[in-house]
């Protein structure tokens, strides 16, 4: 299977199965879609009012050559694959809500402000050490383990955050484990003494705003109506600088009210942040807000604007990473992890202040998906095995996709709450997905051509 496109003055055919990205001229792109139905003699003929005879056979022995070294139209053998057939699904990261509750009241909020649909709570200590028990127990013989503070607000429950992190570390010795720690913060709270600890002791933090001060304060409020910008920014600033080079993320969300995203995107870098990251919102057609199938003309259009723009700072010394931009050539760390995504339900789990188990935080809250509780030790086997099967080969529209490898099936939570279904991928999703995808092989084309 092969996936050719052009974007700008550059055409580039991917080969899907081996992951080679090839930038080629517009003979080959033109003699490609017909090359493995049509002789040599039939090539000729349909192209020989536009091209020489000369050049059509070099272009032909150019894709013969790249598909005789495994580099073209090559075969998909990976649902043979013995990493892939064999494979023992074990729990390797938790994102603990460590508190249901939360300081702002952001429009879009999957969480209802916070409190998942459910009571407002803070998860205690107790519960806590019991989770990072249970990871540790399920962990099988994996020793990195990832660990997300996550929310509502984190730093509403800081004090059990703390707790939690020296608990870790007193079991990492004799556990053979070695925790991960990430929090995510709207940054209302943030204040020296807190940046200093998270620095000392996360190994990602992620850092929430949209954008330009408008675009942010629309969507990102306090209990009491004010935005959030003028709070958050200094703090941002600040919590990036004594990273000095640690992970972090700003991370955003753009809608339907700034469809020009990227100037957010821009924005973040201008303000000086290395790192970012801004997300279409995923929610229902009954929203203003909400993202539609009329808006992805406008969206690609975007990605191209900020594509191109990302490659001149680049080139000039003074660039920044966008998340959705970061496309690994070399297909990820295993066939595994291609195939089945970010593992939630099978190797990924999301904890609740009472212990609840669920697929991912996205999850919380139906009990459909309750899948036990950390102070039983025990979880759902069966749903662990539905979502541990949920990979890109028993997904219909996936399977004969181009970008399986690079998407690998996209979000459970999204496929199962547009279509009721984790097998059926969420279509606009997938459709912004692969528009990144094309434009990252362009950045990367075009930088390494430099």
């Amino acid at each position: 299977m092969i996936h050719k496109f052009t974007q700008d003055d550059t055409r580039i055919v991917l080969d899907v199965n081996s992951g080679a990205v090839h930038v080629i001229d517009k003979i080959v792109y033109d003699i490609l879609d017909g090359y493995k139905e049509k002789t040599v003699e039939e090539i000729i003929e349909q192209f020989g009012d536009k091209y020489k005879k000369e050049q059509l056979v070099e272009a032909i022995y150019e894709i013969k050559t790249l598909e005789n070294e495994g580099l073209l139209f090559t075969e998909d053998t990976y649902v043979n694959h013995p990493a892939f057939k064999n494979r023992q699904p074990v729990v390797k990261a938790l994102c603990l809500h460590i508190a249901h509750d939360c300081n702002l009241l952001c429009k879009y909020c999957f969480a209802s402000q916070g409190d998942f649909k459910g009571q407002r709570s803070l998860m205690s200590e107790e519960v806590g050490k019991k989770a990072l028990d249970f990871l540790i127990e399920n962990s099988g013989s994996r020793r990195n383990l990832e660990v997300d503070f996550f929310g509502g607000e984190p730093l509403m429950n800081f004090d059990v955050v703390k707790k939690l992190v020296a608990y870790g570390r007193s079991r990492e010795k004799e556990s053979k484990k070695r925790f991960r720690f990430t929090i995510t913060t709207n940054g209302v709270l943030l204040n020296d003494e807190n940046m200093q600890y998270i620095n000392e002791n996360m190994d990602n933090v992620v850092l929430s705003i949209d954008g330009r001060k408008e675009v942010n304060d629309n969507m990102r409020y306090t209990v009491n109506g004010s935005g959030t910008y003028d709070i958050i920014v200094p703090k941002f600033l600040k919590m990036a600088k004594i990273r000095n080079g640690k992970s972090y993320f700003v991370r955003g969300t753009f809608t339907k009210e700034n469809l020009d995203f990227s100037k957010d995107v821009l924005h973040l870098a201008d303000l000086g942040f290395d790192n970012t990251s801004v997300e279409p919102v995923v929610t229902e057609d009954c929203y203003d807000y909400a993202i539609k199938e009329e808006d992805l003309e406008t969206i690609f259009n975007q990605y191209e604007v900020l594509t191109n723009e990302y490659i001149k700072r680049q080139k000039e010394g003074n660039g920044f990473t966008f998340f959705h931009f970061m496309l690994d050539l070399d297909q990820g760390p295993c066939v595994v992890k291609r195939l089945s995504g970010c593992g939630a339900g099978s190797e990924y789990l999301a904890i609740t202040p009472e212990g609840d188990i669920y697929p991912c935080h996205q999850f919380v809250g139906d009990e459909d998906f309750l899948m036990g509780n950390v102070t039983e030790g025990s979880i759902k086997k069966c749903t662990q095995v539905d979502f541990s099967n949920a990979h890109v080969y028993n997904k219909e529209k996936c399977n004969n996709c181009w970008a399986k490898f690079y998407c690998s099936g996209g979000c459970h939570a999204n496929a199962y709450n547009f279509n009721h279904d984790i097998h059926k991928p969420y279509e606009l999703g997938c459709e912004m997905e692969k528009k990144r995808i094309e434009c990252s092989l362009v950045i990367q084309a075009k930088l390494m051509n430099q």
